[in-house]
């Protein structure tokens, strides 16, 4: 085919080296008072000790540590997409959480935010990043990953993005093990499992 566009997709572990492009994503205008991207991830009493009740600082302090906290994904070298993962255990607001509980003892990575950077939504971002998510949980030995979206009724309401949808997932391999104690939008969120 001639003359038809070709995106070339990468996806990489948000590293210190990458904060930069991760904060294109989650945060262009870098506004202080914005989550970036640790209200899933981390209680405040996390976000204290990591970034002494700074987000961005806090977030920051992750991208240094292994495994890092998550994957920007690149279209043709600009970064358009995030995908906040890791193991469940690592993961405080999962750890103490009385409404998404474990399904089983399975040592589960969990996906907690999933962001497409504006002005490149609806472009097909969100299946590379979620494979690309998955491919680095795989290498780095997680026996599955787990996410914990919705399944609404016509169009989800965007400022809930952060938690995906069924059909999102589905897309690329999980399958629905269960449903939480958890509501987004009023809808109740699903556990969804992919094994690897």
């Amino acid at each position: 085919m001639t003359g038809a566009n070709v995106t070339t997709w990468q996806t990489h572990p948000l590293t210190a080296d990458r904060f930069e492009d991760f904060a294109d994503v989650v945060n262009k205008n870098r506004r202080s008072t914005h989550c970036w991207c640790t209200t899933h991830r981390l209680r405040e009493k996390e976000i204290g000790e990591l970034g002494d009740g700074d987000r961005e600082q806090a977030m920051r302090t992750l991208a240094d540590r292994e495994p890092p906290p998550g994957v920007v994904a690149y279209a043709d070298g600009v970064p358009v997409g995030w995908c906040n993962i890791g193991p469940r255990a690592d993961i405080p607001r999962l750890t103490h959480s009385t409404l998404i509980t474990p399904v089983d003892d399975v040592a589960v990575w969990s996906i907690v935010c999933v962001i497409v950077r504006s002005g490149h939504r609806r472009q097909g971002v969100t299946v590379p990043l979620l494979e690309g998510a998955v491919e680095y949980a795989a290498s780095r030995g997680a026996p599955a990953v787990e996410a914990y979206p919705v399944d609404p009724e016509g169009r989800m309401d965007l400022t809930m993005a952060f938690v995906g949808t069924r059909a999102m997932f589905e897309k690329v391999g999980f399958e629905v093990i269960g449903e939480t104690k958890a509501v987004a939008s009023k809808m109740p969120r699903l556990v969804m499992r992919r094994t690897l």
